[in-house]
């Protein structure tokens, strides 16, 4: 399956830029939403330049009426092959941009529900109204495509466990994590591929003011490389770079009475 028409959410800046990048090409339309206008129109613009037909949407993905109908109006333009839930926060935010939930601590109930709002509810009125209109699409047999689409969710290696230094941010990573996994096997029966997207430290707004150390952080062109390549692969978990992945599958496997005294004394998210 080749994809045409592309959606992606969060793609003002980080991964959702380059991913938005990595796709531009003659013959691709792309419907790229965001919540910063003059950022999203930059990336728009970018993609026109590189031969696609780029529509920009300023959209909230908590909001799910908005969400249901801007998902409708591109799958009507051109039948949507490829959906990628990417919008997410965490504590913080972008490099010197301080708001009322960022200044709060990251379990705080005000950044708690923030974050779980745009990294849960914004998936799922992402993914939802997707699948409505791929399984809606003629499929199998002589006439029929073999597949009706593809959706990738961008989670995180933080899903893997979780992390007393960001522990709503691990949260929400993990649900992601588990929600698109239990639906992969489903949806494949229903020729709908699903696949987590799983990446370690990613030099985005979002990571570039955290206090700790953050091994192999790659750019988010070299990310975004990966899950385009491998998303064409159809694999159903995407986690990279290895030995990151091999970490974080370490520190889930192991007790916790091994491991919470080392992570508790990770420092945790800045806040402003």
């Amino acid at each position: 399956m080749q994809p045409r028409s592309i959606l992606i959410t969060g793609a003002s800046s980080g991964i959702g830029a380059a991913l938005a990048a990595a796709y531009a090409r003659p013959g691709m339309v792309l419907h790229l939403g965001g919540r910063n206008r003059s950022r999203l129109s930059l990336v728009v613009e970018r993609c026109r330049m590189l031969g696609a037909a780029a529509h920009g949407r300023i959209q909230d993905v908590t909001e799910a009426d908005g969400m249901s109908r801007w998902i409708d109006d591109a799958d009507a333009r051109a039948p949507l092959d490829l959906v990628i839930a990417n919008a997410g926060i965490s504590a913080g935010g972008a490099a010197g941009v301080a708001t009322e939930a960022s200044l709060a601590p990251e379990d705080s109930s005000a950044t708690t529900r923030r974050i779980f709002a745009t990294n849960v509810d914004g998936v799922a009125n992402t993914v939802l109204p997707a699948l409505e209109r791929m399984r809606a699409r003629p499929w199998g047999g002589a006439a029929g495509p073999r597949w009706r689409g593809q959706i990738a969710i961008v989670s995180s290696l933080a899903g893997m466990r979780g992390m007393p230094s960001a522990p709503a941010y691990a949260a929400s990573k993990a649900a992601e994590k588990a929600w698109g996994e239990a639906l992969a096997p489903r949806l494949k029966a229903e020729g709908i591929l699903v696949s987590v997207v799983l990446p370690g430290f990613v030099d985005t707004p979002m990571t570039r003011n955290n206090p700790f150390p953050m091994p192999m952080m790659m750019s988010a062109e070299r990310c975004a490389a990966i899950v385009m390549r491998r998303l064409g692969w159809r694999q159903p978990r995407i986690a990279f770079p290895f030995p990151m992945y091999l970490g974080a599958w370490l520190l889930a496997t192991l007790p916790p009475g091994l491991v919470d005294p080392f992570l508790a004394a990770l420092p945790v998210k800045s806040r402003y």
